[in-house]
């Protein structure tokens, strides 16, 4: 149950994970080629590893991480710059950005009670004799 904001508050039932889930691959879908999307979903989704991948799909183990590696940029940028919401941070995802708050510097709370330690010279008793 989430609160809705506003004059007629009232709680609203939702399936958060499920409705990520369901963002996160069609997302993904839209922006992935259908080569890309095949090692995604192989790789990322099915839990294949690398062995398997490149076995299934008939790529050499440079091609498939070089890919791997491409499509986690690609994709990570994208959930990150994605409007209204974007799926990076899950925490902006699932609570909403509250960016419009003032941000309140830290003060230290305890106040030593003894003034500064002063730390004793060190003194080389070779230089002195």
């Amino acid at each position: 149950m989430d609160p809705l904001p506003g004059r007629e508050s009232g709680q609203v039932w939702s399936r958060k994970d499920e409705e990520y889930i369901a963002d996160f691959c069609l997302v993904t879908r839209r922006c992935l080629s259908d080569d890309e999307y095949l090692i995604f979903k192989y790789h990322y989704l099915l839990g294949a590893n690398w062995k398997l991948c490149c076995r299934q799909l008939k790529l050499d183990r440079g091609l498939f991480f070089h890919a791997a590696y491409r499509i986690e940029a690609k994709l990570g940028r994208y959930y990150r710059e994605l409007q209204p919401y974007g799926l990076y941070p899950l925490d902006e995802y699932f609570e909403g950005t509250y960016r419009n708050a003032p941000a309140v510097p830290l003060t230290p709370k305890v106040v030593p009670i003894r003034g500064r330690l002063a730390f004793p010279q060190i003194v080389d008793k070779r230089k002195v004799a």
